[in-house]
């Protein structure tokens, strides 16, 4: 009995060490109280309500614990900013202060908890729990909004990218089956040829739907095994549809020979192949992409560059959102779902590496790949 109850205690310390508490307040010596009262969390310290922002923007915090009365900026300014960058941040709020105007005015910026001064240690540990207990349930909360919101964005994005080369191949029976096409006709072949490419379309993105679904269904385990970086790009080509599209476009290769690193080759593939993709996707019927592979010290980088469209500035922060497809000209026609860069980043990430894009319109965009290049053992 006595060894459970210790295996629990340290379970609890662990969860704790793992959350991050920001206190802020111009007072060190109630910095200095509270900080000692939450022994067992990590936490940080702010003087006032601007520190406070650069030390959230770095990431990391948990629960913040905030006086009202702060110079430079206040306590209800700071949750305000808090929680238009994180919604379900919780904040709560110390005050010394009876005002109902205050309590009033935090309770409009959405404050979470509140704590009168003098401050009660065991009621702040208490409410530190209830914060963090909270916490977990906003997060909760909106993964389920957000993935009925993906939900519903994806099943409208499908059914519009079926519903146009359908409703072609569709057009084009109906005016056979009424006799309108003459079969020595040159225009009939003409559609003949058209439709056939709409039939391949859809084909391939019943593919690329099959592709999501499993890579979505192997979940974040990374099956690790040797792999040759030259021989996944080599493989990557001649299966591209988007590649054999554009015969106009020059291939230009620089690969340094690369040892073999421990990857998922399923994933890496995938992601490799979704960069390359894009490349000859939004070049122009003319131009060059150019594969690089190089070697810096622990590091493999795969650098892929198009002389095509490029990518705006408005658009290039939203390029890695699920379904978001860059669409300069407002048709509603680009191809694909708007999935590949988000799993290609992703997957990037679990191999520990990065995935960064720059682009400029109409100069092209240049893809760089980062990956760990430990050797003889794995990630």
């Amino acid at each position: 009995m006595l060894d459970v109850v210790q295996t629990q205690n340290i379970e609890l310390r662990q969860r704790q060490e793992e959350k991050c508490i920001l206190i802020v307040d111009d007072e060190a010596i109630i910095r200095d109280l509270c900080h000692r009262a939450l022994k067992g969390y990590r936490v940080l310290e702010a003087v006032d309500g601007e520190e406070a922002l650069k030390v959230f923007e770095n990431g990391g915090v948990d629960v913040i614990l905030t006086d009202v009365m702060m110079p430079n900026m206040d306590g209800i300014e700071l949750l305000k900013r808090l929680k238009e960058r994180e919604p379900t941040l919780v904040v709560i709020v110390m005050t010394g202060y009876a005002d109902k105007d205050i309590i009033l005015n935090a309770l409009k910026a959405d404050a979470d908890d509140f704590i009168t001064k003098p401050l009660n240690l065991l009621q702040l540990k208490t409410a530190i729990e209830k914060a963090l207990v909270k916490k977990a349930l906003k997060e909760e909360i909106a993964n389920l909004k957000n993935v009925d919101r993906l939900k519903s964005n994806f099943l409208s994005l499908v059914s519009h990218k079926f519903r146009t080369p359908i409703t072609s191949i569709s057009l084009f029976l109906q005016n056979l089956a009424s006799g309108i096409y003459d079969p020595e006709d040159p225009e009939y072949r003409e559609h003949l040829g058209m439709i056939y490419k709409e039939s391949c379309y859809l084909g391939g993105l019943v593919t690329d739907l099959l592709n999501f679904s499993q890579m979505m269904d192997k979940g974040d385990q990374l099956n690790l095994e040797p792999c040759n970086l030259n021989s996944i790009i080599l493989d990557i080509l001649p299966a591209s549809r988007e590649v054999a599209g554009k015969n106009g476009v020059e291939i230009a290769f620089n690969l340094d020979p690369i040892p073999s690193l421990f990857l998922d080759r399923e994933k890496v593939s995938f992601a490799l192949k979704q960069v390359i993709d894009n490349a000859f996707k939004f070049s122009k019927d003319k131009g060059k992409v150019s594969i690089v592979i190089e070697r810096q010290e622990e590091f493999c980088r795969i650098i892929v560059e198009d002389q095509g469209i490029g990518i705006s500035k408005e658009d290039l922060p939203k390029i890695f959102e699920k379904f978001y497809q860059v669409d300069r000209e407002n048709t509603g026609q680009i191809r694909g779902f708007g999935l590949g860069l988000f799993y290609a980043r992703e997957f990037i990430r679990r191999h520990h590496g990065k995935l960064v894009i720059e682009s400029e319109p109409g100069d092209g965009t240049r893809v760089t790949i980062t990956l760990p290049a430990a050797e003889g053992c794995p990630i």
